[in-house]
């Protein structure tokens, strides 16, 4: 299904393919209701181990923005599912994600662009926020402790970040010791502690839903 059908299918998600840097990027998008120019750009964790466009916590943060009004889109990164390629090391991640927006400028008019990424994509998430105009940014237990957060342009658009009190893979404590140090940097920058939550919020899907939408 080509990316043109976007704007001319019914509210249903619609999985279609995106001409990217390594070749084909596979992609599903969630049509607004209503017509809108918000466009929701969501980047799954890390490829090497297991992350996809189809992770839980990305097909939530899909249905957070689409119950907010956004068209959602989420994607495989290079080298995942259908899309073609090879890991990037977060490089050629960036570089799929902006080929993904490139191509939704073609059938949304004037996009208005809010990113969100879990785990390795809210790296790719930041990283792409400080090159494009962007509205609004979530980061899903942000791996901090694995990428250079610190080398991220300084950001001044809001900026929510949702950690797990009991994150098993990323230890919450060196979320919480980055986030005082970036808040100096990044000057709209808020944390959210999600209790008796693990990395992949078991049981905790529904309350991450609800606090996406109150971010919103």
């Amino acid at each position: 299904m080509s990316l043109s059908t976007l704007t001319t299918l019914p509210d249903q998600e619609q999985p279609f393919v995106i001409p990217g840097p390594c070749g084909a990027i596979e992609a599903i998008a969630f049509k607004a209701k209503q017509p809108t120019h918000k466009v929701a750009i969501l980047c799954h964790p890390h490829p090497l181990h297991e992350g996809t466009m189809h992770n839980k916590v990305i097909h939530t943060l899909s249905r957070a923005y689409h119950r907010k009004g956004f068209h959602s889109i989420r994607f495989n990164f290079r080298g995942v599912g259908k899309s073609e390629g090879v890991f990037g090391d977060s490089v050629g991640e960036i570089d799929d994600t902006l080929a993904v927006m490139q191509a939704i400028r073609e059938h949304v008019d004037n996009p208005e662009w809010y990113l969100a990424g879990f785990s390795f994509g809210s790296y790719i998430a930041a990283s792409v926020a400080g090159q494009v105009n962007c509205q609004h940014l979530i980061s899903v237990a942000p791996a901090v402790h694995h990428q250079p957060y610190a080398e991220l342009t300084p950001l001044s658009l809001p900026w929510h970040v949702i950690q797990g009190e009991e994150d098993e893979v990323v230890e919450p404590q060196l979320v919480y010791d980055w986030f005082e140090s970036a808040r100096k940097i990044h000057s709209h920058l808020t944390l959210h502690k999600l209790a008796d939550s693990s990395h992949f919020f078991h049981a905790k899907l529904i309350e991450l839903r609800e606090r996406v939408m109150q971010c919103l």
